[in-house]
């Protein structure tokens, strides 16, 4: 018998179904048997890959390289490409006595010679090659080649191995990363004093485009309104998101069942879109995010301090669009903007309207019946006294939701401090004060004339003792406390 999922890691599991993952894909990326998902997808009527069809990959694509206009060794002469690496001879000799000189053997100064205290400026800071280079193009009109930087630094710095790693291929607009990384110090408005901001990279998979946006703090809905902005610069949104296993995004990590931040879930929903968090310890899942923070560190902001976080992230911008998306990615080799035309189109469209945010927390059902928000009061169903509901209010409304299922109970205008809001039918269905028995209070009247008179009687006010037994005024027989 297959296993019950609960309602995040169903949708999750139907997500991926849709978009054509095999089984053994979603058991590898989402931890849950290929059986179980297999019946849920067959229940939600979603065709599953038969099994002569795992294992078959579309062809990869065709490479094409579009070369830098400042290298001018990008435009090779087809008549050099036989004699490439070869020697040219100035002059043809006459006899055999005679020493060939060729000009090219030497090497010459380089070209980053007349810049080397900028270079040196900027390694000092701790900017790498392709920063140094983008500086002494912007400011001071550099005409050679990036590699000229390169080996100009190399020979500063020393060699840098880099470790190897797993290429994850992705199909267009299927995917995108999201992660934090330690941003620029800049300028607090209210302490005047310098502050480390946060960078907050959303990267597409296929494209390897990204969106590097700057924020002083972050919170469940600073991160989820960081999504919104970001699909929005891209102009449509991803069926997959992957994150890391912080508290903004996930409540409870965990390898097979992690527990989603309702809010960011249901801003993902509201876009057609579903996280997936990363296994714990594993970010090489998510390394195409990873590497797009540390360039952004590395190269535009690295060693720079700013006066205004729009001032931070107007360059921020600008280095974008200049320079990172017309690079050549080293992977795919192509033209970042160039791939990102095409993966464009194959985004989610935008919703007309943005997300409505809210606050949630868990309220206790008073015995009145109600839950408090905010010094106001709203009715529950009848049944709930004393039990836990999960709250979620805005400006407008007020909904309270089944803790177990999600299931919306009851839905109420927002109120003013102590005032009330119930349903007509949650109230009770008798009011239990005016269908007392009039025997009742008939009697209850008696009582309290008997004890009236008993108080103003002769005996009680000369406080002498009252006879053994006697007879009340109303002709009931009583016994007082002083008798026999």
């Amino acid at each position: 018998m297959a296993n019950v999922l609960n309602e995040e890691k169903k949708q999750q599991v139907l997500a991926l179904g849709r978009l054509g993952w095999s089984l053994r894909r979603i058991q590898q990326a989402t931890r849950i048997r290929r059986e179980t998902a297999g019946v849920y997808l067959k229940a939600a009527g979603i065709a599953v890959r038969p099994r002569s069809g795992w294992g078959r990959c579309e062809p990869k694509p065709a490479i094409s390289v579009i070369p830098d206009p400042l290298d001018p060794n990008c435009h090779p002469n087809p008549e050099n490409l036989s004699t490439k690496g070869k020697a040219k001879p100035t002059s043809k000799p006459s006899n055999g006595n005679e020493v060939i000189t060729d000009s090219a053997m030497v090497p010459g100064p380089s070209a980053c010679e007349p810049y080397r205290e900028a270079i040196d400026l900027g390694l000092s800071r701790g900017r790498n090659a392709m920063a140094i280079w983008q500086d002494l193009v912007s400011e001071y009109g550099f005409a050679s080649s990036y590699q000229s930087v390169q080996r100009f630094v190399r020979k500063r710095r020393g060699v840098q191995t880099s470790e190897a790693r797993v290429v994850i291929v992705t199909a267009a607009g299927q995917e995108a990363q999201v992660d934090y990384g330690t941003g620029p110090m800049v300028r607090d408005p209210e302490s005047r004093k310098y502050r480390r901001t946060r960078l907050f990279v959303m990267t597409l998979g296929c494209s390897r485009k990204s969106v590097r946006l700057l924020t002083f703090r972050s919170s469940s809905r600073i991160w989820a309104e960081l999504h919104e902005r970001a699909f929005r610069r891209l102009g449509g949104a991803t069926r997959i998101v992957v994150l890391d296993n912080l508290r903004e995004g996930v409540l409870v990590p965990d390898v097979y069942d992690p527990a989603l931040n309702p809010l960011y879930r249901d801003v993902l929903a509201h876009y057609g879109a579903v996280a997936m968090p990363c296994r714990i310890q594993d970010p090489d899942r998510k390394g195409k995010v990873e590497s797009g923070v540390g360039h952004a560190q590395k190269t535009p902001l690295k060693g720079l301090r700013f006066e205004t976080l729009e001032e931070a992230q107007a360059h921020l911008d600008h280095w974008e669009q200049r320079w990172a998306d017309t690079r050549i990615h080293g992977t795919t080799k192509r033209q970042v903007a160039a791939m990102f035309a095409e993966e464009k189109p194959t985004l989610l469209p935008l919703p007309l309207e943005p997300f409505r945010y809210y606050q949630y927390g868990e309220r206790i059902v008073h015995l009145d019946g109600c839950v408090e928000v905010e010094a106001a009061y709203y009715g529950a169903p009848p049944g709930w006294i004393g039990r836990v509901l999960r709250v979620q209010w805005d400006e407008l409304c007020v909904r309270l939701l089944d803790p177990k299922t999600g299931q919306l109970l009851r839905e109420h205008v927002r109120q003013k401090r102590g005032w009330y809001r119930i349903k007509e039918e949650d109230h009770p269905k008798r009011d239990a004060t005016a269908h007392f028995p009039t025997a009742v209070a008939s009697r209850s009247r008696r009582i309290a004339h008997r004890r009236a008179l008993r108080r103003h009687s002769p005996q009680a006010r000369r406080g002498r003792s009252a006879p053994h037994h006697g007879r009340s005024l109303l002709g009931q027989e009583v016994r007082y406390r002083g008798g026999r």
